[in-house]
């Protein structure tokens, strides 16, 4: 499950820098000569140029990396959230087909809450706090204003203190690599804020540190499983 949740992960990683590396080096000339390979178009009038293509990429790229995320996300908390149930099932009714049944009413009643109800679920359950809840929550919050209100941040997108607030996770050097060895680093917080009336925008750098916090997040949701499981099965393996 943790495999292909992260190799999931490094493949939509590994497409966005495609992507972006692709729009650091595209030239004018270039999509010119793509737009012009067929000798006509479908639409004419409504043509983009080059600068209006730029910008409208970038954005479709927003939208997708953050969706992208949004889903990977909820999908781990999905499928660990079944385990966790069978977990508990399992210790309060054993293998009993009225404690299956259970787990799946469970689960089902898991997939179908919001994202702040599933983390509530987590910590009332099974005692799952999770460090990047708030800013799982927020991306929720930044793809429904991208979808419903033009990309502008809106008053109920906002916590008690007006924000709309991302940790971001990077990478701080610890020190200077010796010569020919790797560089030692550490993840810590990369704070990013939107107040009402902000336009939701990553920038490109932005967009690859919200993959590197949907790894943190996963990685820190399938220790906490794997603990739960410890303390509360025997002879059982973690997620």
């Amino acid at each position: 499950m943790a495999t292909q949740l992260m190799g999931g992960l490094q493949r939509h990683f590994d497409m966005l820098a495609f992507h972006l590396a692709a729009q650091d080096c595209v030239t004018e000339e270039a999509y010119q000569s793509r737009v012009t390979a067929t000798k006509m178009m479908p639409a004419p009038p409504a043509h983009q140029n080059f600068e209006q293509m730029q910008a409208y990429a970038l954005d479709l790229m927003q939208r997708n990396t953050i969706g992208d995320v949004l889903n990977l996300c909820v999908a781990g908390l999905n499928n660990y959230h079944i385990f966790l149930a069978a977990i508990k099932s399992q210790k309060e009714h054993g293998q009993s087909a009225e404690g299956q049944q259970q787990v799946n009413q469970t689960q089902q009643e898991f997939l179908k809450a919001q994202i702040d109800a599933k983390f509530n679920t987590l910590e009332e359950n099974y005692g799952i706090l999770c460090e990047l809840e708030d800013t799982i929550i927020s991306l929720g919050f930044a793809i429904q204003a991208m979808m419903q209100h033009q990309g502008l941040v809106q008053p109920a997108h906002l916590d008690d203190q007006g924000e709309l607030a991302f940790d971001l996770k990077c990478v701080e050097l610890i020190n200077e690599p010796a010569s020919g060895e790797p560089a030692q680093g550490r993840l810590v917080d990369e704070r990013k804020v939107l107040r009402e009336g902000d336009k939701v925008y990553f920038t490109k750098h932005e967009l690859q540190l919200l993959l590197l916090t949907a790894g943190s997040f996963l990685d820190q949701l399938y220790k906490a499983v794997g603990r739960y499981a410890q303390e509360n099965s025997q002879g059982q393996q973690g997620a």
